[in-house]
């Protein structure tokens, strides 16, 4: 736990909230256009401790729990979705590889820097070519000294813009099949041969600095490996497992908020005489969306509960799969429902509704970052193949008389 007091942490969370809801939507009117945050969004994230908060207390950090964490997150995913995506991988893709994988001499040397954004990172596992599975093809090669040799391409890579470092995911013996053939990589990404390759704007989410990058002979020293070799792609799945659950908390922000412009937005609209809010038709779509939330909000708090007693639990990647999958039909719901009560309106860019069509366009990357709806749904039914879908069930009726 934290060792703010419980009033402490009540007023933060008020604090992130303003944040989101205020200069961060006031920035995003130029993000929109521009597609890069400006310096006083990061300055303000500084101030505000967005990059401290969930760092471990020993690097500086605040040290919270995952439900503090989660809780925080939901705050600032009210805001616009670069931004939470920005903030979202900061707490915890950011630094949790390093700290988890790094050899002492690179966690010495960078695990401090975080806290105030003197580094940023990059996660890089997709490829136009490969996926984001076992079927890669950039390779990690070591030569007569002893270094690893990269060479290959990345796409569709989160905060290239601010970012010093990248996790790469490579081939490290192509004679292998499957998973042990892939080792993980903490990558400078001013090294030489490392080179950026733009992507265009994308539907949503401005801001998130999205890029491809091309490796040509990187050449780094053993330290760099993170891990062991053949450890790839448990680095990659342990870290998207708690990430996971972040975008399912990202997708319960968005939805609380638009529950709740949408309960306003029909308190407003008057036809024939009265509020819609009076018609049985909104009120069932109000109820919906309120029902479709809290159901995401329990699954989130659930999956701390049992991650804060153990983060390498039985269940974690299951219910991180389980909780990310249902806020897509969450968000889905919500979403559809809120443009519904908004009307024509809502569909215009511009205020005083301007918040309703942005919103929309951002909650649709959810389908996709940290795997799609496919991918979800595999890695639930490999879990399920594991315990016969006795999740937990064994505890829950512990010392009760069934007879």
């Amino acid at each position: 736990m934290s060792k703010l007091s419980k009033e402490e942490f009540r007023d933060y969370l008020k604090t992130v909230r303003a944040l989101a809801e205020g200069p961060f939507e006031e920035m995003q009117k130029e993000v929109e256009v521009t597609n890069k945050f400006p310096q006083e969004f990061i300055d303000l994230c500084i101030e505000n401790n967005l990059y401290r908060y969930a760092l471990p207390e020993e690097y500086g950090g605040w040290g919270l729990s995952e439900r503090e964490i989660l809780q925080v997150q939901e705050e600032f995913s009210r805001g616009p979705g670069g931004m939470r995506m920005h903030l979202h991988y900061a707490a915890d893709l950011n630094w949790r590889i390093l700290d988890d994988y790094g050899c002492p001499e690179l966690k010495a040397e960078y695990m401090d820097k975080f806290a105030d954004k003197t580094i940023f990172t990059v996660f890089a596992l997709t490829e136009q070519t490969g996926g984001t599975g076992a079927d890669l093809h950039t390779t990690a090669i070591k030569n007569e000294n002893g270094d690893y040799v990269i060479n290959g391409e990345k796409w569709l890579i989160s905060h290239t813009d601010v970012a010093q470092f990248a996790y790469v995911i490579a081939v490290t013996d192509p004679e292998k099949t499957g998973d042990e053939r892939l080792s993980a990589f903490f990558v400078p990404m001013d090294a030489p041969g490392f080179e950026l390759v733009p992507m265009p704007h994308m539907m949503g989410c401005r801001g998130a600095g999205h890029a491809g990058f091309k490796m040509t002979n990187v050449t780094l020293s053993p330290k760099y490996l993170l891990g062991k070799e053949g450890q790839g792609m448990e680095v990659a799945m342990h870290s998207l497992a708690i990430s996971r659950v972040h975008i399912a908390d990202s997708n319960l922000g968005m939805c609380q908020r638009m529950l709740e412009i949408s309960i306003a937005r029909a308190r407003a609209r008057v036809t024939f005489g009265k509020p819609i809010i009076k018609r049985q038709a909104i009120r069932v779509k109000l109820a919906n969306m309120a029902m479709m939330t809290h159901a995401l909000r329990c699954m989130v708090m659930d999956f701390a509960t049992d991650y804060d007693k153990d983060p390498n639990g039985e269940y974690i990647a299951e219910k991180a799969a389980m909780c990310k999958l249902f806020s897509i039909d969450c968000t889905r719901l919500v979403s559809d429902e809120m443009l519904e009560i908004y009307g024509g309106d809502g569909y215009f860019e511009d205020a005083p509704f301007g918040e309703t069509e942005r919103l929309y366009r951002d909650c649709r990357a959810m389908w996709l970052e940290e795997g799609a709806p496919t991918v979800q749904r595999i890695t639930i039914a490999r879990e399920l193949e594991k315990h016969n879908g006795r999740i937990e069930y064994d505890d829950w009726i512990a010392g009760t008389n069934l007879d």
